[in-house]
């Protein structure tokens, strides 16, 4: 890694945070007192974010974030960029940390963790379902070979999808998502829901493709990320797919050569629910994001290209 590149943190733990409120407004003044750039959340079961800053502000940010006791055990999933994938620091409060509206506590029951090295041998066992717990725009641009995807648009349907299965059935499932927290909610309640065998994907599919050489990888396509990256390859380089800013749908090449693509402003997708006023709108916004690289500044939804 260069000097110049940044360092991309992603983490969460689930932890009963009772004074989430005040929690919230240490790591914000942590992040802003080290100039880090991301998205955090904050509930009273724990924290979720991804943040980006140099290697010395992120090595300072997490020793401040470690000296809560409750957060020393803290794991994190590093990648890199040559470019800051961030605009700017949010830390936000939330009912929870991952959305799902079920009642489960991952601190007190989830599945068997499974770590990176030791997944392609689960997953090649014929009697285990392997499910990708992720929504189906992100299951489109990569996944294991032979997972089932529950083919849903948020994770708070995910409970749907279990319903349909027979525990009976399928006593043995092991699961996976982009950094691990969805299955920490869903191995817990697949547990509760009479499953026997829950195994899930430590560190998820981020972990996977930092440990797993690729010529021995189960993984295909690319993996969504949740910034301005949009996806990242099995080097964890910034994968070939951009962002629709119509509708925020991860674009590929092709997606891009549609009549019905508008750089800034739509997509395929939703180009057919475009109205004249909203259009207006963002070919302003993409007019001035391009004045902006012309000066050399930053634009709010600005992208190196």
């Amino acid at each position: 890694m260069t000097s110049e590149q940044v360092v991309i943190s992603a983490f969460y733990k689930f932890v009963a945070l009772d004074d989430h409120q005040a929690v919230r407004t240490q790591l914000l003044a942590v992040a802003e007192a080290n100039d880090m750039r991301g998205s955090v959340l904050v509930a009273p079961e724990g924290i979720n974010g991804t943040l980006a800053g140099s290697r010395t502000n992120t090595n300072a940010f997490f020793d401040q974030v470690r000296s809560d006791a409750r957060l020393t055990d803290l794991e994190v999933k590093e990648s890199f960029s040559d470019t800051m994938p961030f605009l700017r620091i949010k830390v936000r409060l939330k009912k929870e940390i991952v959305t799902f509206r079920q009642p489960v506590d991952p601190t007190s029951r989830v599945g068997t963790y499974i770590a990176a090295e030791d997944w392609n041998q689960v997953i090649s066992q014929p009697d285990v379902l392997v499910i990708d717990t992720r929504n189906e725009e992100e299951v489109a641009l990569g996944t294991f070979a032979n997972a089932v995807d529950p083919g849903t648009t948020s994770f708070t349907e995910f409970a749907d999808f279990v319903a349909t299965l027979d525990p009976a059935e399928h006593p043995r499932v092991a699961m996976f998502c982009t950094g691990g927290i969805r299955c920490e909610k869903a191995s817990s309640y697949m547990l509760d829901q009479g499953f026997e065998d829950v195994m899930h994907l430590k560190g998820g599919i981020l972990k996977y493709l930092e440990d797993v050489e690729a010529d021995e990888s189960l993984w295909h396509g690319e993996c969504f990320v949740f910034d301005e990256r949009v996806t990242v390859d099995h080097e964890l380089e910034p994968g070939d797919y951009t962002l629709c800013r119509g509708c925020r749908r991860a674009l590929s090449a092709a997606d891009r050569e549609d009549v019905a693509f508008e750089e800034g402003v739509s997509c395929l997708a939703c180009f057919p629910d475009l109205t004249t006023d909203r259009a207006s709108r963002l070919r302003e916004r993409q007019h001035q994001i391009k004045l902006a690289h012309a000066r050399g500044a930053k634009h709010l939804g600005w992208k190196r290209p």
